[in-house]
Order: structure tokens, then C-alpha cells, then sequence
């Protein structure tokens, strides 16, 4: 038995018509009015003798032609975009994402928008990406972790930026506090053969940071022996960053009580490849990272790190760019952020009798 189907039943439901914009110019036609009178009148240009009557019909006839004024062309002509560009790396879980969340909760805040380029550390995107954002009016630039090579048009603060630029501020931490700190606590827990991670060249922190070290090892009068210090040189964003290069440590049989790593995610890849080597951590070898990201403590065993203020270093940053813009506080060229030492499960003393394990 059939069932009946009400007439027009299957036909489709009719699209939404969506109105085209009009033009300034289509407008001021369709009214008989100058272009610019129609723009002072939407964009509330103060101390025009307009008769309301001509405000209502202006008004009114942009509503029903869904006219809308060009905010960019506005922003472009008073330079005032409130807009930012953020030059970074990469944008996955970690040290990045932490201060890009402090930049842009604050930016957010203060009422301003802002691009976002990633450019793998290639000198080239780096260049063209800083020119592409300013040319789509970016009043300021961020750049995070990024090698910069010279001044730049408008403002610009460097988060992990160490060079010494006219007209950009560098947000950096205390690398030589944050040495002192790593090397001092492992030495006191006994540790004397301690392996090291070396950073990534194109990364901005990792000469400055190995200088830190140099000096605090020889403050604590701690040897560094050239065969226990690796060097990373992938641009990885997770533990497969730190395993390859502690395997081939291992591998080399030299003997060793602890590792200081470049960074969390490849102090992680090093606890992997101890524990596939059947060492323990920390009874067998002490790991100790740095950044403090949240999965530091979260991981297993939990982290020993340094703290870098990751969200906090954003905002500082956030807020001197819009120092910068306003003219609101003195320029500086270095703003200089405090590290922490955070003592979790994967550093501990040395055992009674202990000597160095090799694999």
C-alpha cells in the first residue's frame, strides 16, 4: 500500500538569500550624497554639522543595503589596527604554546588581535613572514624564539631573543640563575659525572644556556667531560627529541650518575631510553629537566626541571608591546625573568657505595 505524500512535500527547503555589500561609492549614488559625508556619519566623526534628518537616512539606507564600513581601511589610515603579529617556531605542546597562551590571554584582554606565523626556524619565512605582517598591519611584532638579523619598522619584543637589536626588547631568563640551580642541586646530592644535552643551533637559547652551564660547572668545580655531552639537532617537539641521543651515550659504555637536559620534552625521551636500557631513574641515573611544562609533572616518574614563568614571560611580553605602542613606559632593552628550581621523582642522592652505572 502506497502512502500518500502531501503536494510539495519533497522539495527542498529554499536557501537563505544571502544580500551582496554594497560599496561606499553604491551607496553614496543610491542617496544622491558625497562618499565622505556618508563615511562621517557611519564611522561617528565628531564635530560634523550633518542635519540628523540626513544621519537617520544615511543610517538606514546602509542597514537595508547591508553596508558596513572597512574597518581595515579605517585602522590603516589612523595606523591604530590593534593588531599583532607573533613570529614562532612551531605551534605544538610545550614551551611555545605555554607563552603563546600568556601572549594572547593578554592581548585578548587589552582588546587586540593578533596573527600568528610559524616558520621552523628558516631564515627566509622568518624575513618574509616579518614583512607580510607588518604589511597587513601589524602595529607591533612578538617574536618567539626566533633569530632575528636587524631592525624592524615597528615595535618589536623577542621572547628567548638574546641579540642586541635597535628597537626590540628581549624577554629572557636568568640562564646563568637557572645553571647555578640545576648543577648545585645535583651536587648536592653527590652527583660528579654528569652528562649534558646541548641544544639545537637554530634554537635562541641554547648557546646562551650552554655558557651558563660552563661557568656554573666550574663555580661548583664539576668536570664536563666531552664524552658524556650530546648534542640535539632535530626539530622535534616530542620525547623522540632526547631518546636517540641518550641511546647512542649508552651505547658508548661511558659511565655517568645524571644528565642535565636541554629542555622537558627531551629530558622525557632520555628517561625512555635509560629505562630501555634497564638503568632506573632516579636510583640509577638522575634526570633533571627544563621549562617546566605541564606534563613535567605528570610524567613518570615526575619531573625534576627548571621552572621557566612560561605563561608569565607571554604577558610580559604582551604588555611591553603595548608599552611600546602607547609610549606608555620607558623602552628597555632587556626585561629579565627569574627561574625556579622544582624538585619532583626523577632526581635523587647518590646511593651508599654507588658508582657510576654504564649500560
Amino acid at each position: 500500500m502506497k502512502k500518500s505524500v502531501a503536494k510539495g512535500a519533497h522539495k527542498a527547503a529554499a536557501a537563505p538569500v544571502v544580500q551582496s555589500r554594497v560599496s561606499l561609492k553604491e551607496l553614496a549614488a543610491h542617496l544622491g550624497l558625497n562618499p565622505a559625508t556618508i563615511s562621517v556619519v557611519l564611522n561617528d566623526v565628531p564635530g560634523r554639522s550633518i542635519p540628523q534628518t540626513t544621519r537617520d537616512r544615511i543610517k538606514a539606507a546602509a542597514q537595508k543595503m547591508n553596508y558596513q564600513p572597512s574597518l581595515l581601511a579605517r585602522s590603516l589610515r589612523n595606523r591604530r589596527t590593534q593588531t599583532i603579529g607573533i613570529l614562532v617556531p612551531e605551534l605544538g605542546e610545550g614551551y611555545h604554546t605555554e607563552i603563546m597562551s600568556g601572549i594572547g590571554d593578554h592581548l585578548m584582554n587589552a582588546g587586540y588581535f593578533y596573527f600568528t606565523a610559524h616558520h621552523r626556524h628558516r631564515k627566509d619565512l622568518i624575513e618574509e613572514y616579518s614583512q607580510m605582517l607588518i604589511g597587513r598591519g601589524a602595529q607591533a611584532l612578538i617574536a618567539l624564539d626566533t633569530h632575528l638579523e636587524h631592525a624592524l619598522p615597528v615595535p618589536v619584543v623577542a621572547v628567548a631573543g638574546h641579540k642586541r637589536i635597535p628597537g626590540v626588547t628581549n624577554v629572557i631568563l636568568d640562564h646563568h640563575r637557572a645553571a647555578e640551580l640545576a648543577l648545585q642541586h645535583l651536587y648536592s646530592l653527590g652527583h660528579r659525572n654528569i652528562a649534558f644535552m646541548r641544544g639545537q643551533p637554530f634554537s635562541s637559547d641554547s648557546d646562551f644556556r650552554w655558557k651558563s652551564i660552563l661557568q656554573a660547572a666550574k663555580k661548583f668545580q664539576i668536570t664536563i667531560q666531552p664524552e658524556l655531552v650530546v648534542q640535539l639537532d632535530r626539530d622535534v617537539i616530542s620525547p623522540e627529541l632526547g631518546y636517540p641521543v641518550v641511546q647512542q651515550l649508552l651505547l658508548s659504555k661511558v659511565p655517568f650518575t645524571a644528565m642535565v637536559a636541554f629542555n622537558d620534552i627531551s629530558a622525557m625521551g632520555a628517561i625512555r631510553s635509560l629505562r630501555d636500557f634497564n638503568l632506573r631513574v632516579p636510583e640509577d641515573v638522575s634526570v633533571v629537566g627544563f621549562d617546566d611544562i605541564k606534563s613535567a609533572a605528570f610524567s613518570l616518574p615526575r619531573l625534576s626541571t627548571i621552572r621557566q614563568p612560561l605563561a608569565d614571560m607571554g604577558r610580559i611580553a604582551a604588555q611591553c608591546i603595548l608599552n611600546r605602542i602607547h609610549e606608555t613606559a620607558v623602552s628597555r632593552d632587556i626585561i629579565m625573568v627569574e627561574p625556579e628550581l622544582v624538585v619532583r621523582e626523577s632526581t635523587a642522592a647518590i646511593q651508599t657505595g654507588h658508582s657510576p652505572r654504564k649500560a
